[in-house]
């Protein structure tokens, strides 16, 4: 590869890591004609278009053939794929690979997701029964089946994989981990604490996180917290942190301490972001045709509704460029609002000069349609813009924003802090570690953008 397709592959990358995404895109379109043979500038050439949210499917197809034995690449072409409407496409690829390398994890992962949004609750888990019992003594295979139908919550089926695993296996500490987590989240104290009593060596964050979890169920809030708060505090601003923090304001809330106002504090925001009616017309327009599933993804928080892959925030569309600038302003006047920083608190501990994007999604949920309560471990400020919503003047709080609640299934009596009535064209922003969700709507249409925002040391 000559000397200017280097500079526009790392000029390239430069602009990505900026998320300068259509410069980027332009940089890289100029490596690869300068260099079209190139394996790796093919491959960065179709995900940036990809990522942009462009038909790739035929360039992930060229990248396969000069970089056969890129699984990165296998899998990006299905995902292609089926964002181009093809999904049959995408899972025949998928299925013939697999056919090929068994115990290809990430492909098995893929194509389940792509089965179940495409409506296939019945079969979406097929390729890994089909591998496992191939590949009996491959420990991935099981568990990554496992990981696929229990995060349906079909705990029946789940245990029955496990056992089906530790037939061929034992009783290794994996499938131990999988079994915990089985009990704890279906109910079953009894199992719960006899397994968390065999693993009480055991340190690992999977371990400690469903501890915490095990204790606030058993009303034991103190006990969780002496887990969650050394976890927090251990590593500020990891995802670890992330995910412990919101078990921290549920312990204090439910002793009482007032710490639980130094963390969640008035932090919640919702302002007008500027865009016009005709704007949001538009930009409704442009998301509903991004929302192609027939089911939400099995990770997600909706319920009753879908939501999109990929960033739709760096996407290439003129409006959704507009709402992002707009969005991204709005965020920076909440950020300059903070109070002092406080090294010890998760949202006014971290740097405040330059923020990105670290993921953005858009959400449609349609009558009775709702989020559960979680929060984003990942995320730093978190956020919901409303785009459309239903005509109807349901009563209050349907379809309300709230937050501050956790999981019903922990099954404490805390109810959220306050709810927020969406406004078309607002934005509401709060800390990635409160818990919220979304009170079931009534009918029509809510359409909304939720994205989350770091430092860009991050």
């Amino acid at each position: 590869m000559n000397s200017e397709a280097i500079q526009w592959r790392d000029t390239a990358r430069a602009l990505r890591a900026q998320q300068r995404m259509i410069e980027a895109d332009e940089a890289i379109a100029k490596a690869h004609a300068l260099a079209p043979e190139d394996r790796l500038v093919a491959f960065l050439h179709a995900q940036s278009r990809y990522e942009l949210g462009h038909r790739a499917a035929d360039l992930f197809a060229q990248v396969c053939r000069l970089w056969p034995d890129n699984p990165d690449a296998l899998r990006n072409h299905a995902m292609a794929l089926a964002s181009e409407g093809d999904i049959g496409a995408a899972v025949d690829l998928l299925t013939a690979a697999l056919a090929q390398n068994p115990q290809w994890l990430d492909g098995h992962r893929v194509l389940a997701s792509l089965r179940w949004v495409a409506g296939d609750a019945q079969d979406f888990d097929a390729s890994y029964a089909t591998a496992a019992r191939a590949n009996p003594r491959a420990q991935g295979l099981w568990l990554g089946w496992f990981s696929a139908v229990a995060q349906h919550r079909d705990w029946p089926r789940a245990r029955a994989i496990l056992e089906e695993a530790e037939r061929h296996l034992g009783q290794t500490k994996p499938l131990t981990e999988a079994r915990l987590f089985i009990a704890n989240e279906s109910g079953d104290g009894g199992e719960t604490a006899r397994l968390l009593a065999s693993t009480e060596a055991w340190d690992d964050p999977f371990i400690q996180v469903a501890r915490i979890r095990a204790a606030l169920r058993a009303g034991d809030p103190a006990r969780a917290l002496s887990i969650a708060l050394p976890l927090a505090q251990a590593a500020p601003g990891s995802p670890l942190a992330g995910q412990a923090w919101p078990y921290v304001s549920t312990c204090w809330r439910l002793l009482d301490d007032p710490r639980r106002d130094w963390l969640d504090g008035d932090f919640v925001r919702s302002m007008d972001v500027g865009l016009g009616e005709g704007e949001l017309d538009e930009l409704g327009e442009c998301l509903r045709a991004l929302h192609i599933a027939q089911l939400p993804y099995p990770e997600q928080s909706v319920r009753g509704g879908t939501q999109t892959d990929r960033s739709v925030l760096l996407r290439h569309e003129p409006i959704l460029q507009r709402a992002r600038v707009a969005l991204m302003a709005a965020v920076k006047d909440y950020v300059a609002t903070l109070p002092a920083p406080d090294p010890a608190h998760p949202l006014l501990s971290r740097p405040r000069d330059h923020l990105r994007i670290s993921g953005s999604w858009s959400v449609r949920l349609t009558g009775g349609g709702y989020n559960i309560p979680h929060s984003h471990p990942m995320g730093w400020i978190s956020s919901a813009f409303y785009v459309s919503l239903p005509q109807d003047t349901a009563p209050a709080p349907a379809g309300h924003f709230h937050y501050g609640a956790p999981p019903p299934e922990l099954g404490l009596d805390l109810t959220p802090y306050a709810t927020i009535a969406p406004q078309r064209g607002h934005l509401v922003l709060f800390p990635s570690t409160l818990w919220h969700g979304t009170v079931p709507t009534a009918s029509g249409e809510r359409l909304n953008i939720a994205f989350d925002v770091v430092p860009a040391q991050a």
